[in-house]
Order: C-alpha cells, then sequence, then structure tokens
C-alpha cells in the first residue's frame, strides 16, 4: 500500500473550507426564508419583546453613573 493513497482517502474525509462557507450559507437561506413565514415572524416577535423586557429591568447603580460620567468627553 503507498502513502499516497492514504494521505488522498485522508484528506477527502477532512471537512474543507469550501464544504463550511456553503453549508453556512445554506443555513442563512434557510434561517432567511423561515423569518418570513408567519410562525417564524411571531418567533422573531416573541424574542424582541423578551429583549426589550430585559434591558428595561436594569437600573442605575452610583457606580454606573460614575463609570458613564468619567467616559464622557
Amino acid at each position: 500500500m503507498s502513502t499516497k493513497s492514504t494521505a488522498t482517502s485522508s484528506e477527502e474525509n477532512q471537512p474543507s473550507r469550501r464544504k463550511f462557507f456553503f453549508g453556512a450559507g445554506a443555513a442563512v437561506g434557510a434561517v432567511a426564508v423561515a423569518s418570513q413565514t408567519t410562525v417564524g415572524k411571531a418567533v422573531i416577535q416573541e424574542m424582541s419583546s423578551a429583549v426589550k423586557e430585559k434591558s428595561d429591568s436594569k437600573t442605575m447603580t452610583a457606580h454606573m453613573r460614575k463609570y458613564y460620567e468619567t467616559t464622557l468627553i
């Protein structure tokens, strides 16, 4: 058995960058299509309302005020 055939078979088993980017592009396309359905829009709206509620609950502490005062230009 030659080393050339062993090297070729191991290279074929390893994922390539081209396959990765092709798969990533397909995943992004699938998410884009799914987000335009009624179920996808409902999920996006639910997530955005959860994020808004979470950010509104933040209170300004004295330490945070001092930090923001020192970072203003």
